[in-house]
């Protein structure tokens, strides 16, 4: 059993994806070729933006949405502290400095209505995370942000596709950001992101910082990286977009089965109101959540922590001072969690034996 089976979707594609990679082969363009323009206008479209700017992974994209807005040392950005590491490893690339706030129990998503007691006159941007694949409120975000004067930066990294009132996600607010990791729910074979924005500014100094600074060759205005997409990487997603959406419907009669079989037994994953999910991760809550996790993977089943300890509890952010029971949520979140295998091709045969075995282990049955 696969926790995330990225097999049968190459064989499923394969055809399609094997002649788009053959063709950049063939043409030899294999940095920012024609499939890279092409990617970007269709994603554009997707989320209902008017500007896509790939790039070389997730992580770059949230460094390269900071450095555009001009985050620095002395800056402050209020963000998770459960979520991965790349999110606050940004900030303090930049010299800022992360600021925490809790999370809300049912969603495992920023609290919002923590986010103004800790913003302060160095807090230059909020930075929310839309974990396991559903958004938190940014209309209600938004508002405080407009209050202050100061941009939202939308991590989306976990929740393309998913919509919020019907508007997708990586369009909620000035600029989003997405990772095509090999394993999100929209991924490529490699390392793959992208930038989001309605600011044609923006878009222009986030292109920029993509090659190294450059307005155009050899042409420098400021510093940058080297975060290009690679055009084989565009070629697998161009491929692999046509497909996405009945995938994320496969997903949810996924989850729902999940929801209907083990609401009774453990805490299962709540949809906020408003909110569709694309379940980048089928994360469940259980107090003995260790013992769970040796049960199931003693009967062949995989299943997996997101995340074991929060960001502020990593011995590379003790220099922020924050001490345990700061966050009690997210605390108490990272020692119940468990993710169960999740993607399009479950089989009923396997979520009947995942779904029995969770309930077995809670002496309950099915």
């Amino acid at each position: 059993m696969e926790f995330i089976d990225l097999k049968t979707q190459y064989q499923r594609y394969q055809e399609q994806i094997d002649l788009a990679i053959k063709k950049v082969l063939l043409s030899a363009r294999f940095i920012m070729g024609p499939e890279v323009i092409e990617l970007e206008e269709a994603l554009a479209d997707y989320v209902g933006v008017k500007y896509c700017i790939s790039a070389s992974s997730g992580t770059d994209t949230l460094l390269m949405a900071l450095m555009a807005l001009d985050i620095g040392p002395g800056d402050e950005v209020i963000t998770t502290p459960y979520t991965f590491i790349s999110t606050s490893e940004v900030i303090s690339l930049l010299g800022a400095k992360p600021v925490f706030v809790d999370i809300e129990e049912s969603t495992f998503n920023m609290n919002v209505d923590l986010i103004e007691s800790a913003m302060t006159s160095r807090t230059k941007a909020i930075l929310p995370v839309n974990l396991f694949g559903q958004m938190p409120s940014y209309k209600r975000i938004q508002a405080i942000a407009d209050k202050y004067q100061i941009p939202v930066i939308e991590d989306a990294a976990q929740s393309f596709g998913a919509k919020q009132d019907n508007r997708r996600s990586c369009g909620m607010s000035l600029v989003a950001s997405t990772s095509f990791f090999p394993a999100k729910p929209f991924g490529c074979y490699g390392d793959g992101g992208a930038l989001f924005t309605n600011d044609a500014n923006l878009a222009k100094t986030l292109r920029s910082i993509r090659e190294h600074g450059a307005i155009e060759r050899n042409d420098h205005r400021r510093i940058g990286i080297n975060g290009r997409l690679d055009t084989i990487q565009a070629s697998v997603l161009l491929a692999k977009l046509p497909y996405y959406e009945e995938e994320l419907l496969s997903r949810s009669k996924a989850a729902k089965f999940y929801h209907d079989h083990l609401k009774e037994f453990c805490i299962v994953p709540q949809t906020q109101i408003g909110n569709t999910h694309v379940f980048a991760q089928y994360t469940i809550r259980v107090e003995n959540r260790d013992e769970l996790q040796n049960f199931l993977l003693e009967k062949g089943i995989p299943a997996a922590i997101y995340y074991p300890r929060c960001l502020h509890e990593q011995e590379v952010f003790h220099h922020l001072a924050y001490k345990k029971g700061d966050f009690p949520v997210a605390e108490k979140i990272c020692k119940e969690v468990l993710s169960l295998p999740m993607h399009p091709w479950l089989s009923e045969e396997e979520l009947i034996k995942i779904t029995a075995a969770v309930s077995d282990f809670l002496c309950v049955e099915v």
